[in-house]
């Protein structure tokens, strides 16, 4: 199980450093998210700043851009870096889609983003072996490619995809087409193997595939002081108002608090919501531990069910250096 990190929401200047002290503390990946900067950018100084660490968008928003402007991004990423980028695409929601995006929402989610990978590796596998390009499907048809406009072929061409998701579509897809499945962090271990396992299984075997070509990637959501117990309850509590988030609260018998969290998500009533998350609710969707448990408890929870695992918080050098290097030293003993 690799231990990876997550930027901070911050200018590019202050990439090189984060990706330095990241690499050096030991790292495995940092992880990029599309919020209030551009998830791609980073990359290329993250690729420059570092020699061992890997980088990927966790995540980049797939609807937003078109197969063709994801394929040249990644395709230039994973040349600079001699093969340690990792393309993760999450599909959001419809209402940032078309009213922070300006993009249109397709009447199927799972369909146009199965084509979507689908043409994107169509472009890749035209640049890398010269084949010419013919992609047809129901929402793009790439058919021009002339040599003015082909990168041609890199070192590393076999790019990693990875899937974002919390319900049982979306994990078939990533069975059916992925190479890994970055988990929501507010996830508990027994949705991810009663329902998203499952159905990361089923999608493979449709597709012809083995489960174990499929990486599974998550941050989880700690507590540690009575500070992030708060912060907790009310990232708990904001994920669980999301309609399309009810199945996780569902599956523990909780779907009423979590209509009840929606009704005062839509009255604004935010500062209300933590307290209906209860102390059991807080154990099964976060590791709770004392600092210098806190190592021993993720093994616990996670050790054979995640392939990448980080923490929800974001790493910046010069704040909680004591943490961050506690616990790469405790996870590498």
């Amino acid at each position: 199980m690799l231990l990876d990190a997550a930027l901070p929401p911050t200018g590019l200047k202050d990439i090189p450093s984060i990706a330095r002290a990241a690499e050096e503390l030991g790292f495995d990946a940092l992880w990029s998210s599309e919020t209030t900067h551009d998830p791609f950018l980073p990359g290329a100084l993250i690729s420059e700043h570092t020699q061992r660490l890997r980088f990927g968008t966790a995540v980049a928003i797939a609807f937003a851009r078109s197969p063709g402007t994801l394929a040249y991004t990644a395709w230039d990423l994973a040349q600079v870096s001699k093969g340690r980028f990792i393309l993760g695409l999450g599909t959001q929601v419809k209402a940032h889609v078309e009213r922070r995006f300006g993009m249109p929402w397709p009447e199927s989610v799972v369909g146009k983003l199965r084509e979507q990978i689908a043409a994107i590796r169509a472009l890749w596998h035209t640049w890398q072996t010269g084949d010419k390009l013919n992609f047809r499907g129901e929402h793009y048809k790439l058919t021009l490619m002339s040599p003015f406009f082909d990168p041609g072929p890199i070192e590393h061409p076999q790019i990693p995809i990875y899937i974002a998701g919390v319900n049982t579509g979306l994990a078939r897809l990533v069975g059916e087409c992925a190479n890994g499945f970055h988990l929501h962090p507010f996830h508990s271990i027994r949705y991810l193997e009663e329902v998203l396992e499952p159905a990361i299984a089923e999608g493979a075997s449709r597709a012809g595939r083995s489960r174990s070509e499929i990486k599974i990637a998550t941050s989880a959501l700690i507590v540690t002081s009575p500070e992030e117990d708060l912060f907790v309850r009310a990232q708990i509590a904001f994920y669980a108002s999301t309609p399309s988030y009810r199945p996780v609260m569902a599956l523990h018998g909780w779907e009423a608090t979590a209509q009840q969290l929606s009704a005062l998500a839509a009255r604004g009533e935010w500062g209300a919501m933590p307290g209906l998350i209860n102390h059991e609710m807080l154990e099964t969707f976060a590791v709770v531990a004392a600092p210098d448990e806190l190592p021993e408890r993720l093994k616990a929870r996670y050790a054979g069910k995640i392939d990448r695992l980080g923490v929800y918080l974001p790493f910046a050098p010069g704040e909680r250096d004591d943490f961050w290097g506690g616990l790469i030293r405790s996870w590498r003993e």
